[in-house]
């Protein structure tokens, strides 16, 4: 059985994402043992939302254009409404979206994330959750939505926002830990 501590994990973000959203989880997973990348579409750092405005910068680690999704065991994708409205609007980054769900391999959205999940064409017919105003968003490209803090679907997993971080990490670590889940269907 695979193990977090020798799981590698890519958060892709960009200027914009919800600070708390970002930063818990890279912290958590990096102590649980992972090896944690941001993906960016951009070089040098990105700057975090925190609540009502600018917050702290991460250094990015990688281009996703530079990026392999069968380099991660798990992908992150953070919310806040400027972070996942950017990347949904870039090819690149929707693609690496795409390709990685049919890796089988752990996908985790908080928030809006789940914006980049729709673009991405993954969400037809997967349980999921998300912040409530894109719920309309979620259900238009056939997600089956929910009010739950953590909502799993064959290692697809969707959280609503900042106050779910501690079962949406949880889960993001029992996830990689089970491995794939083969019996996932393609988008």
């Amino acid at each position: 059985m695979p193990s977090i501590r020798n799981a590698r994990i890519a958060i892709l973000a960009t200027d914009g994402f919800e600070q708390s959203e970002l930063m818990q989880p890279l912290q958590k997973l990096r102590e649980a043992g992972a090896t944690v990348e941001v993906l960016s579409l951009k070089d040098g750092e990105i700057k975090g939302w925190d609540e009502k405005d600018w917050g702290d910068s991460v250094k990015v680690d990688r281009l996703v254009k530079d990026a392999r999704v069968e380099e991660y065991d798990a992908l992150v994708l953070p919310g806040g409404q400027i972070n996942p409205d950017v990347l949904r609007a870039d090819e690149t980054a929707v693609k690496f979206v795409h390709d990685f769900y049919n890796t089988k391999k752990t996908l985790a959205a908080i928030c809006h994330g789940p914006w980049l999940l729709v673009e991405a064409g993954v969400i037809e017919g997967r349980d999921v959750t998300s912040y409530k105003s894109i719920r309309t968003d979620i259900v238009n490209a056939g997600g089956r939505w929910q009010d739950a803090e953590v909502v799993t679907d064959e290692a697809l997993i969707t959280s609503r926002n900042p106050n779910d971080l501690p079962a949406f990490i949880a889960k993001i670590i029992e996830e990689v830990e089970e491995g794939r889940h083969e019996q996932r269907q393609a988008a």
